[in-house]
């Protein structure tokens, strides 16, 4: 069985494709231009399993708003057409993710009723010249194009970087469990759909 999204989103801000394989081995090709949301990217598809093939232009000379919020929308797409019926599916994820002095609790629910509860103090407003808004952001794009309920909480963490890494790892871990096939569930919800 192979479960591959592609996407394709033209706008006058961004131009992105991108194929998603939801079966892979971890592996990123391409990026974004964003140094630190590449990052990110390739922290997310490591520990979620996840192939991603990525082609992205952005107006990255007004500043990286648009690209990063974009690139959430497209592989919330991708990942909602990769997951196509959703029979076999865990459906649910959920981690405890530790990254040096900071320690993470994600959890989500492959539902198709988007819902993000963000409750993370991000202490510096940039790492570099990535603006840190942008993860809330990109997490708000992605799991709203996804059909994603989805709650990320820092429970301890004071280092800018630390928190936002292990948000994208917890994702990555939260989805490979909730991506993952068991043909013996059939559709996991009573409704008769997700």
């Amino acid at each position: 069985m192979s479960r591959i999204g592609v996407v394709e989103r033209n706008t006058k801000e961004t131009k992105i494709w991108a194929q998603m394989e939801l079966d892979g081995q971890g592996l990123l090709e391409g990026r974004t231009d964003v140094g630190f949301f590449d990052h990110m990217l390739e922290l997310l598809v490591k520990h979620s399993n996840i192939n991603l093939k990525l082609v992205v232009e952005g107006d990255l000379e007004i500043d990286a708003h648009h690209t990063v919020e974009d690139v959430g929308i497209v592989l919330g797409e991708a990942l909602k057409s990769g997951l196509g019926d959703k029979v076999g599916i865990e459906r649910y994820g959920h981690i405890l993710l530790p990254m040096d002095e900071v320690l993470v609790l994600l959890a989500l629910d492959l539902s198709g009723r988007p819902f993000l509860k963000f409750d993370v103090d991000i202490p510096y407003e940039t790492i570099g010249n990535f603006e840190t808004e942008l993860v809330e952001e990109f997490f708000r794009a992605f799991i709203v194009a996804a059909g994603i309920n989805m709650h990320v909480k820092i429970l301890e963490g004071k280092n800018t970087h630390h928190i936002i890494e292990g948000m994208f790892k917890a994702l990555g871990r939260a989805l490979k469990m909730a991506v993952k096939v068991d043909m013996n569930n059939g559709l996991p919800s009573t409704k008769g759909m997700i």
